[in-house]
């Protein structure tokens, strides 16, 4: 199990349990439809890159429940590659 889940902190900087499921659900999508890390890593491991972009405050999620990145107004999924091409 990733040791930040255990941590209230997590929870309580994206706003609730369920809000922290959606936004990990919500980004592990988009990096599997090959959109890039918002941090330099060398992690392999999809979960604990997007627990990495929620705590250095990368990612979060709108009022509409759409991930957004902290450093452009734009929805991330503008930036997600499109696979319906391959």
């Amino acid at each position: 199990m990733y040791e930040e889940l255990k941590e209230e902190a997590i929870v309580r900087k994206v706003g609730g349990r369920f809000k922290l499921s959606t936004l990990i659900q919500k980004r592990l999508v988009q990096l599997n439809r090959g959109a890039r890390p918002l941090i330099d890593t060398n992690l392999t491991d999809k979960m604990a890159i997007v627990l990495q972009e929620i705590e250095q405050d990368k990612i979060f999620l709108d009022t509409t429940n759409q991930v957004r990145a902290t450093s452009s107004p734009e929805f991330i999924d503008s930036i997600v590659l499109e696979t319906d091409d391959m």
